[in-house]
Parts: structure tokens; C-alpha cells; sequence
């Protein structure tokens, strides 16, 4: 039997190439998802006026729908009817639990029956904070 004479042994090393590929998903998960965010809020709606109200709170969990003048519904960037909505709202809670807000963004003239399916679907979801996106009336 022949005995080998070197004691050379392969160094110890990481493989970073898995590391490497899930930065990488994170980086792509991350720009996408901001840029659905910002698409939700850059819709162009005639929002109604107010003459007061409160800044958002930017640390909590938000839902924003979005209702069309001719009274579509949308949120992340699809329509949805009532029963879609709700179960959005149901999934989304779950996760949250009751930090999840409703950011309701309505054109001003929109009738009430195309916003009632919104607070329904809210109201079933057990999601008791609902805010709407108003624009501040001048002073006059």
C-alpha cells in the first residue's frame, strides 16, 4: 500500500455565491415593491378639500385604495370588486393585526355607493382604521 507523503490539505472557505444570490433578490424585492407603493399614491385624483386633519403616521402598515372617478376600485396596481377587497383586507390583517390602516384616496367627486364597498369589506375584515387622503383648503 503506498502511503502519501504531503499533508496538503484544501483551505477552509466560504461559498458566498448563496449570500450573494439572496442580496440580490432582496435588492430586487425591495425596488419593486417601493415602486408599487409610490405608483399607489401617484395616481392623479381630484382629491376632496379639508380644512383640517393629521399627517399620516409613517410607521404603520397601509392599505391604499384608490376609487375612480367612474367608480373603479384598485389597489397594488389591479382592480378589485368588494369581496376581493375584503379578502385583502383579511390576509393583510393577519399579518398586522390591528395596525393595519386603510388609506381610502377618492376622487371629491365621487358618490358615496362607489366608496360603501371599501368600508364594507373593511368593516368585515375586522379593520377599524380607515383614514381618507384629503388636500388642505387654503385659508381664506
Amino acid at each position: 500500500m503506498r502511503v502519501p507523503h504531503h499533508r496538503h490539505r484544501g483551505g477552509v472557505s466560504f461559498n458566498m455565491t448563496p449570500m450573494i444570490d439572496v442580496t440580490f433578490l432582496l435588492i430586487v424585492f425591495f425596488l419593486v415593491s417601493s415602486h408599487l407603493a409610490r405608483q399607489e399614491v401617484q395616481l392623479e385624483l381630484n382629491l376632496p378639500r379639508a380644512r383640517s386633519g393629521q399627517r399620516p403616521d409613517e410607521a404603520a402598515r397601509r392599505i391604499v385604495v384608490n376609487v375612480l372617478p367612474q367608480g373603479e376600485i384598485r389597489t397594488g396596481g389591479r382592480t378589485v370588486d368588494g369581496r376581493q377587497l375584503e379578502r385583502i383586507f383579511q390576509v393583510e390583517r393577519r399579518e398586522a393585526g390591528d395596525e393595519l390602516e386603510i388609506r381610502v384616496r377618492s376622487d371629491r367627486d365621487v358618490p358615496y355607493r362607489f366608496v360603501e364597498p371599501i368600508m364594507i369589506a373593511a368593516a368585515r375584515a375586522g379593520v377599524w382604521k380607515v383614514t381618507f387622503a384629503v388636500v388642505q383648503q387654503p385659508d381664506a
